[in-house]
């Protein structure tokens, strides 16, 4: 029997032209003028893009607790803060990172575990815009693998393909068959690189972790806490967090792997961090759909 997907497609919103228009406007009148026309952009995808404009609400009304001005207005908050995130990824990427500054949050340590020569497990979230990092960890980043689900259109690859101008990560996509990927990532870590996951999001129905996240029952990816639990490499929880229109914090924590550890307890770690950074900055949690739907094997 072949096996169910979840409804998130595993691509970006926007499409082509939506990109290429952005990356031309980045080009001509800069990042402020971006943020600027997102204004108008926003209200468009509140109409037109419906189920995630019901996710947000649902998130905003029933997990937030917020009442329903303060939702609606969240609800603009939100999506407008999704779209900056996605700008300054074009606009970093594209070669104007002098624009922005950082800080970051156990850095030593972090950079510790990397410079320990047996490789490293790194666990985000879709949370503020995590794939800025790559950019700033200089000769690190050469080391970087993200195991992600890559299913943009060609056209949408492309694009920003020819705009990823300081891109150096390498990506293993997650479409490949099951010993494919095991062998991908075994590989990397024998290799002393850096595997990064988003624990946030499953891809198989059948293959989760449940787990309370944010006072409701969520479900989470399996095989990265498998993953994690299996080598006995270090484990990192890693977050990229949006504090200003042109700041960003990065935030790290580190797993201690001295305690016998099972993909429960990593989950449960990983949740309880999750969580505190979700509470401190709530919109920008971007998984835009019904995330605490349960999966259609498991009602």
């Amino acid at each position: 029997m072949k096996s169910k997907k979840t409804k998130w497609s595993g691509q970006s919103r926007g499409g082509y032209y939506g990109h290429l228009f952005f990356i031309s406007l980045i080009k001509l009148c800069g990042v402020r003028a971006a943020y600027f026309f997102l204004f108008f952009i926003v209200p468009y995808f509140i109409i037109f893009s419906p189920k995630s404009t019901s996710a947000i609400w649902k998130y905003n009304r029933h997990i937030l607790k917020y009442g329903y001005i303060k939702s609606s207005f969240k609800l603009f908050v939100h999506l407008y803060t999704f779209g900056q995130t996605i700008i300054d990824k074009i606009a970093i990427n594209g070669g104007l990172k002098s624009f922005y500054s950082f800080d970051f949050d156990n850095y030593d340590a972090f950079l510790s575990k990397l410079n320990s020569n047996k490789g490293v497990i790194m666990i985000g979230a879709h949370l503020g815009c995590w794939e800025i990092g790559s950019s700033f960890f200089g000769d690190y980043g050469k080391k970087i693998n993200i195991v992600m689900y890559n299913n943009e259109s060609k056209k949408v690859q492309n694009a920003l393909s020819n705009n990823d101008n300081n891109r150096i990560f390498n990506i293993i996509d997650i479409n490949q068959d099951g010993i494919s990927l095991i062998i991908s990532i075994k590989k990397a870590l024998d290799n002393a690189e850096y595997l990064c996951f988003q624990g946030d999001r499953y891809i198989r129905e059948e293959s989760v972790l449940e787990h309370t996240f944010m006072g409701q029952t969520a479900y989470f990816p399996k095989g990265v806490f498998d993953i994690a639990a299996k080598f006995n490499v270090p484990i990192v929880f890693y977050w990229a967090v949006k504090t200003r229109s042109n700041k960003y914090k990065f935030l790290f924590e580190i797993v201690d792997r001295n305690e016998k550890l099972t993909r429960e307890s990593i989950l449960n770690r990983y949740v309880e961090t999750l969580e505190a950074v979700v509470k401190k900055h709530p919109q920008q949690w971007f998984n835009l759909y019904d995330y605490w739907k349960s999966p259609k094997n498991l009602k």
